[in-house]
């Protein structure tokens, strides 16, 4: 019976059931180990993206409500208390967790095809080029923003609801606009997260690359974890900046008439019309300052999970 047992574990059959259930398990700690870390990240950062988002949803035919990042949060912490930087929190953690676990999971499953197709006489263990690394982060960027929209679109509502009840997203906007709403400002998310998943890995990946080998080492310290987040945070935010604002000004805006809702380039053009293109980058400095910590703390989590656990 044993050697039964032997044989049928040698078969290709075999072979192939056991490289499938690894990957399985991969993926699962791929989502397990990316939540926490999104979870985490997003407590850290939460009451300045609060900020940001009030920043931006500004309307431009009225005069600015904020003078900057400092003046709103002052207002904000004056009118509602540091409960108020904490509106509508829930979607949010809810987002952090599913956009990690999803920016994760896809970046390491691209990874995956990338070698197969186009590398595939590296093994496992064997860094990718830089440049098919940015491209498996542009995907996993594309492939998040699509369950990102409708999340990202409630929590916008609720941030800016400084008075009163919290704004009734989904409702809303599925009474006017029918369950496509929900993707309102699916063009902004999808340009935001494709070149900034692909700065955020990319960068991330280079720093933490070009630190093992000035160390001679094979792994990175907790220190060097966190220098890489950090940069990959400014990185990510930076880059395509205006797109986010434009995002956010088409997701803040009332719930109207069927038929009222202004697309992405009219939104933008708008935009920098009244202010230029230093409306397109206002509350980017906050953005910038409060991404580095948060950042770093996600990729800290994810490693040291993945290290100890996976």
């Amino acid at each position: 019976m044993s050697q039964e047992f032997a044989m049928e574990a040698g078969t290709p059959a075999a072979t192939t059931r056991r490289a499938e259930e690894v990957a399985g398990l991969a993926a699962v700690k791929d989502i397990v180990f990316g939540s926490s870390a999104g979870i985490v990240g997003k407590t850290i950062e939460y009451p300045f993206d609060t900020v940001k988002v009030r920043l931006q949803s500004q309307p431009d035919d009225q005069p600015l409500r904020y003078r900057g990042p400092l003046d709103c949060l002052k207002q904000s912490l004056k009118q509602d208390g540091i409960r108020g930087l904490y509106r509508g929190i829930s979607p949010p953690l809810v987002g952090a967790a599913t956009e990690n676990s999803a920016l994760f999971f896809s970046y390491n499953i691209a990874q995956n095809l990338v070698r197969k197709f186009f590398h595939p006489c590296l093994d496992r263990e064997d860094d990718l080029p830089i440049g098919a690394l940015v491209f498996c982060g542009a995907a996993s960027g594309a492939f998040t923003s699509f369950i990102l929209t409708p999340i990202e679109l409630i929590k916008c509502k609720m941030q800016v609801q400084t008075v009163g009840i919290p704004y009734p997203a989904i409702p809303g906007v599925y009474r006017v606009y029918g369950l496509k709403g929900l993707w309102h400002g699916q063009v902004g998310t999808f340009l935001r997260e494709t070149g900034g998943s692909a700065a955020w890995f990319g960068s991330y990946e280079y720093i933490s690359r070009t630190l093992r080998k000035w160390r001679g080492r094979s792994n990175n310290t907790a220190g060097e974890m966190m220098v890489a987040g950090a940069a990959a945070g400014v990185s990510y935010n930076f880059i395509l900046f205006p797109a986010d604002s434009v995002k956010s000004r088409m997701q803040t805006e009332a719930i109207g008439i069927r038929g009222d809702k202004k697309g992405f380039i009219q939104v933008a053009t708008g935009m920098y019309r009244a202010s230029g293109i230093r409306g397109l980058y206002r509350g980017c400095g906050l953005t910038c300052m409060r991404s580095a910590p948060s950042s770093a703390v996600i990729f800290l989590v994810y490693e040291s999970m993945k290290k100890h656990f996976g």
